[in-house]
């Protein structure tokens, strides 16, 4: 049995988030459906030094938005954040496989023999963002000596970062420390790498679309309303984005489902659901009449469970978002004002079949990246 671990940024976000949470749990189960009875993957429980003050049960310390209108937002928020915090602990110790020991930079190095491993899956989600994470974490960017030519990415993203000489100089040299890379985006970094960096570079999905929609129906909560409605999910406030919601239902005939911490929308008469757990996510996604949302993995679960969407651009979140939808030929859902002419009614069949050849694809790169991690039996 070859075991390999996943290294990621989930656990200890600020604010609990529904993609880091799916993500992990995904590259793992995809990783030990590869071969299951030669292959296991676990889920790194790793604290990155620039995340250790973070309190998810006080996020105002730490939370980007510092404008008291924000900060207010949060407190009334609270009840739903703290329940909510309780039902992500619960998920990863129950579905993700979480590794044995606990992990900081004084101790990662002791992972590989106290885990028995056989190497790391750096990924996914925005781990190389040196602006995101202050710098260069040598977790990520499988710069502990343990992690060395023992490790690949997979759809890591640079997120939208201008790279200093300096910077561009370390990237390489960091980069070097993988037998393989996957990245997440396409674009001027991915050229970038791929000139600079003597290792093989792959564009890969997200780790979400590794999988079905139809295989997380394990992991999907009971349904949460009784009548139909719009679900609002959003990851920074948008006006603009609000108001569009409130008038698709209007036009449906419908209520509003809102995941926000903008706790007084509940006086213009949506049902506030911050408080939803990951399986509650899902199935609120699953039987929304429609979505809207600016989240990537938003918008990533409206097209997995076939549900009509519409996703609003949003700083440090357009270009992964812009290029998804291309890739999927779904860019006319993309919305900036809410005043753009987007139909409600949507077709999967054109995204299902590009989906079925990219999924392939990305796990022909994951199989040939852990052969190199010693894993001959894929």
């Amino acid at each position: 049995m070859r075991k390999f671990a996943t290294v990621s940024y989930n656990l200890y976000g600020n604010f609990t988030n529904y993609g880091s949470a799916l993500q992990t749990y995904a590259l793992r189960r995809a990783i030990s459906e590869l071969a299951p009875s030669e292959v296991e993957a676990i889920v790194l429980d790793y604290c990155p030094d620039c995340l250790r003050e973070n309190d998810p049960l006080n996020p105002a310390k730490r939370m980007w938005d510092a404008d008291e209108e924000s900060r207010r937002m949060v407190e009334l928020t609270m009840p739903a954040i703290r329940e909510n915090y309780a039902k992500f602990d619960r998920f990863y110790h129950e579905e993700c496989n979480l590794s044995e020991g606990s992990y900081t930079s004084s101790n990662f190095d002791d992972s590989f023999a106290a885990e028995g491993l056989d190497g790391y899956v750096c990924g996914s989600d925005t781990i190389f963002c040196i602006r995101e994470f202050d710098g260069f974490d040598d977790g990520y960017f499988a710069n502990f000596p343990a992690m060395r030519n023992r490790s690949i990415s997979y759809a890591a993203s640079f997120g939208d970062v201008d790279w200093t000489v300096d910077e561009s100089e370390t990237l390489k040299e960091r980069l070097a420390n993988f037998k393989a890379l996957g990245v997440r985006e396409g674009g001027a970094d991915f050229e970038w790498i791929r000139a600079n960096v003597d290792v093989p570079v792959t564009r890969v999905l997200d780790p979400t679309l590794l999988l079905t929609g139809a295989d997380y129906a394990p992991i999907v909560g009971e349904p949460q309303m009784d009548e139909p409605y719009v679900l609002l999910y959003s990851r920074r406030y948008n006006p603009a984005m609000e108001a569009y919601a409130d008038r698709v239902a209007e036009r449906l005939g419908c209520k509003v489902v809102d995941i926000s911490l903008r706790a007084t929308n509940a006086e213009r008469g949506h049902v506030m659901r911050y408080d939803a757990g990951v399986e509650e996510f899902l199935a609120l996604t699953k039987e929304a009449r429609y979505v809207v949302t600016n989240s990537f993995h938003g918008l990533i679960f409206a097209a997995q469970m076939h549900t009509p969407f519409s996703v609003f651009s949003r700083e440090q979140a357009d270009t992964k978002i812009s290029q998804l939808l291309a890739w999927l030929g779904l860019s006319n859902r993309a919305m900036v004002s809410g005043d753009e002419d987007v139909p409600l009614e949507m077709s999967f069949n054109d995204m299902e079949s590009r989906l079925a050849e990219l999924r392939e694809s990305s796990l022909g790169y994951l199989r040939g990246g852990l052969r190199l991690l010693g894993a001959e039996c894929l």
